[in-house]
């Protein structure tokens, strides 16, 4: 579903604050893979998902979805097929609009607009069985502002949205490290029966190492700009937050600092 075929990207090239993020990154996945994406600060992993979703150029390399270059394809064609959440709840959303306007948005994306009423009876329907699903109570204040919601409720619909229209894609930046922990635990496990329901193919970056082990059925980890561990399967169902430790210090010749991590 998803290939890249050596993509570099330096930031501020030629000056004395040039940094490579991401160096020669070969990476595959198969239709339904759920891969997280564990590192220290800097590692690239964002930086690896911006390039992706197309909001920094390549420096080179290929990047193909679904047989499909879009390598050079703007942002906003790719966001036809590709769904993101931000770590930062307030990104997904548009907060001066409804809860049932923001979802009607997300249904027509890619798709062309014409002069008629936004929601009908029969989406309206739709959108309340939907929004149901998340157990929040939010299908009964559809026609609140988004401004209103709690980051969870916020992101919780934001995951909603991104899936609405089945994306090739699913691209999660730490979408639940801004929340509480029991928030947190809440839209994590949304995005794991959405994923599952719906059989996505998702990269989800995290700071939680617990998280990056049990969730998913692939595990990659990222250092200085180039991926170091990449574990599936049976091997990762059995892997330690020591393990995954170990293997950082083994493949690095560092050892882990990175206390955000380490707490999570």
């Amino acid at each position: 579903m998803l290939k890249l075929e050596h993509v570099s990207k330096t930031f501020n090239a030629g000056t004395v604050n040039e940094k490579k993020v991401l160096d020669d990154i070969n990476l595959e996945l198969n239709e339904g893979d759920f891969v997280t994406i564990i590192g220290g600060n800097g590692a690239g992993k964002s930086t690896l998902l911006n390039l992706i979703s197309g909001l920094h150029p390549l420096d080179c390399g290929t990047i193909i979805l679904d047989q499909e270059n879009i390598s050079l394809q703007p942002e906003y064609q790719r966001a036809k097929k590709i769904g993101r959440l931000f770590q930062d709840p307030m990104l997904g959303t548009a907060g001066d609009m409804q809860i049932i306007e923001n979802l009607a948005l997300a249904k027509r994306r890619g798709q062309h607009r014409g002069l008629a009423w936004g929601v009908d009876k029969k989406e309206k329907e739709e959108y309340y069985q939907l929004v149901k699903t998340l157990g929040l109570g939010l299908e009964d204040r559809l026609t609140s502002k988004v401004g209103l919601l709690s980051g969870g409720q916020r992101q919780a619909l934001t995951l909603l949205m991104a899936t609405l229209q089945k994306p090739k894609l699913l691209l999660l930046d730490e979408h639940t490290a801004a929340l509480d922990p029991a928030t947190s635990s809440k839209v994590l496990t949304l995005t794991k029966d959405i994923i599952a329901k719906q059989n996505l193919t998702a990269l989800m970056v995290t700071h939680n190492m617990k998280d990056a082990i049990e969730v998913g059925n692939r595990l990659i980890m990222m250092y200085n700009g180039h991926i170091i561990y990449d574990v599936k399967g049976q091997e990762k169902q059995q892997l330690t937050v020591e393990d995954l430790l170990h293997k950082f210090e083994e493949a690095s010749g560092e050892e882990f600092t990175n206390d955000r991590m380490l707490l999570g």
